[in-house]
């Protein structure tokens, strides 16, 4: 298969995912979804993206060639500065959290709360679509390593599959909130549309600047450490000690980890 076929295939698959997500508001009548369900949910994408970060994006950064520095420092300065970048939209943008009923940002008056749902979860997909174009950058880059494109095919393929819960989950207390499952589809749909853009992004820049390959890696890897840690675990291990989140994240953790191992 031509090398261009993979990321052709991996980047529109990702937002077709949260598209097949969202399409759960023509099924489901509930106007959100139960408190265990949601657990699940946010517990297996969180397994997804936290592997994703380690296996997918700080694993080949550490074993990348830098010269002017040892490569573990420049891991963990890019870690801190992808952590640091989400902090800073998580401050700055205006958007609403449905679980906790609480607004983060600078105040907007002039953004519905409709608005600001769509854009507290378009803040955690950036990243996601970030680190699928940079990993296909990276193995574009490198045309003699065909593991390279496998592997992010396979990451986009991981965080694909987390994309179809969260785009129920984006959905349905948009439905709630304006009362119309077509408008609840549209705003899933579009917050999913940042991510191809993302990675279309990543994807040039990994290609064209070969210096930034492990600092875009772990750069990536950082803004979805801080999405899982900020956002999905306390979400997942919210009202009571049942596990059902902390279960859900072992079996997205391992889900992904198997893919990413998967040598064709």
């Amino acid at each position: 298969m031509p090398q261009y076929v993979y990321p052709l295939i991996g980047i529109p698959l990702i937002f077709l995912c949260t598209t097949l997500g969202a399409l759960f508001v023509f099924f489901i009548r509930k106007k959100e979804i139960s408190p265990r369900l949601n657990k699940m949910f946010v517990g297996f994408a969180a397994g997804v993206m936290f592997s994703a970060s380690f296996f997918s994006l700080i694993k080949p950064a550490l074993e990348s060639e830098v010269s002017y520095m040892p490569s573990w420092s420049v891991v963990v300065i890019s870690i801190v500065l992808g952590a640091g970048f989400l902090w800073l939209i998580d401050k700055l943008l205006p958007h609403f959290h449905a679980s906790e009923n609480k607004e983060e940002g600078l105040p907007a008056r002039g953004l519905s709360k409709t608005s600001k749902m769509f854009l507290a979860v378009t803040i955690h997909n950036v990243p996601e679509g970030l680190s699928v174009g940079i990993a296909f950058g990276v193995a574009l880059s490198q045309p003699d390593n065909h593991a390279l494109l496998v592997g992010a095919l396979l990451l986009a393929i991981g965080i694909g599959i987390q994309n179809i819960p969260e785009g129920a989950v984006v959905s349905l207390p948009i439905k709630g909130e304006t009362g119309s499952s077509f408008k609840a589809f549209i705003f899933g749909m579009l917050s999913g549309i940042v991510e191809p853009i993302a990675a279309i992004i990543g994807l040039f820049l990994a290609m064209q600047i070969q210096g930034i390959m492990p600092w875009a890696l772990a750069f990536a890897a950082g803004c979805m450490i801080y999405v899982v840690a900020e956002e999905m675990i306390p979400e997942m291990t919210s009202e009571g000690h049942d596990h059902f989140g902390v279960w859900s994240f072992v079996i997205g953790f391992v889900i992904m980890l198997a893919l990413d191992c998967i040598q064709l």
